[in-house]
């Protein structure tokens, strides 16, 4: 395949969702332990990359208030060639790359978009570079990047426990969303911080958790602290059984059919009268778009042999 071909292929970054969170303890490094359930949606950024062997790294566009250096994209690239120096590959300080990203995840809405694109850079570049590193080692360097870039690099949908580093492959019910976000940027620390989140829920296993009513145990102290997302949360709960995604600002509303996500989110346009409020329909699936992607790029590849 050709350096033009390459250059035209679009690498999903999906967005995912906490379909479930719940907090069950706290070590005496500060980390919570939780039970969370990961679930990727059809919506998110894309990237395209253009390899080299100039030694170069570009990235574009420019994200307002991130510098180069604390791109996660631009991290992951680093651990990526650093990686190949390890393991001795001849040309892994030649190796280069072209990178553009279309951006439509809001950032800072938990919606793991930062995590999400540093695992699309590990996984297509790992590809196109033909470092041939497994998965189990892209999600190890995805881990020193981020909690969540493993689960991305991964693809599956996957029961996390532990800090959220233990993660166990699942399979819910790929349902319809309508996902918002107020006009509100939560800080993280904030909230697991605060003397009143719940740090004591009982761990139960995957099999129970999934019969039972889903919940997030960082709601309570959201809605507390940040007004507006407690308004379009009560909203929302009128027409669908609605959530907090980790620790937020973003919400989800759940659907059995599309239609019915799309007459609530028309409703919701209605209700707000602000263009500048972020409200999308996305499909639940299982199986990450990213990995279809390299999955197509591979069978391409191997039939133009």
């Amino acid at each position: 395949m050709s350096q033009l071909d390459l250059a035209k292929i679009e690498w999903p970054s999906p967005a995912k969702l906490n379909l479930f969170l719940y907090i069950t303890g706290r070590l005496d490094n500060g980390y919570h332990e939780l039970q969370t359930l990961f679930q990727f949606i059809d919506f998110g950024d894309t990237l395209t990359f253009a390899p080299n062997l100039t030694g170069d790294i570009t990235l574009s566009p420019a994200i307002e208030g991130v510098s180069l250096e604390d791109n996660l994209i631009w991290k992951a690239v680093q651990i990526l060639k650093t990686e190949a120096l390890k393991q001795g590959n001849p040309q892994a300080q030649e190796l280069g790359v072209d990178i553009q990203l279309k951006k439509v995840l809001p950032m800072g809405g938990g919606l793991g978009g930062g995590s999400s694109n540093a695992a699309t850079a590990l996984v297509a570049l790992n590809t196109l570079w033909q470092l041939d590193f497994s998965i189990d080692t892209l999600a190890t360097l995805g881990l020193t990047l981020g909690a969540d870039v493993p689960v991305f690099v991964r693809g599956h949908a996957a029961f996390a426990e532990g800090v959220g580093e233990q993660l166990t492959p699942a399979s819910p019910t790929e349902k319809w969303y309508l996902v918002i976000k107020p006009e509100t940027n939560i800080a993280t620390v904030d909230i697991f911080t605060h003397p009143d989140l719940t740090r004591n829920t009982a761990k139960r296993d995957l099999d129970t958790l999934l019969q039972q009513p889903y919940g997030n145990d960082c709601e309570k102290i959201v809605t507390l602290l940040y007004p507006e997302v407690a308004k379009q949360l009560s909203w929302l709960l009128q027409y669908a059984p609605s959530r907090l995604t980790g620790t937020g600002s973003c919400l989800f509303a759940e659907f059995d059919t599309q239609q019915e996500a799309e007459v609530v989110l028309e409703k919701f346009n209605d209700h707000t009268k602000l263009n500048s409020v972020f409200g999308f329909i996305a499909k639940g699936v299982n199986v990450s778009p990213l990995h279809k992607t390299l999955a197509d790029y591979k069978q391409a590849n191997h039939n133009s042999i």
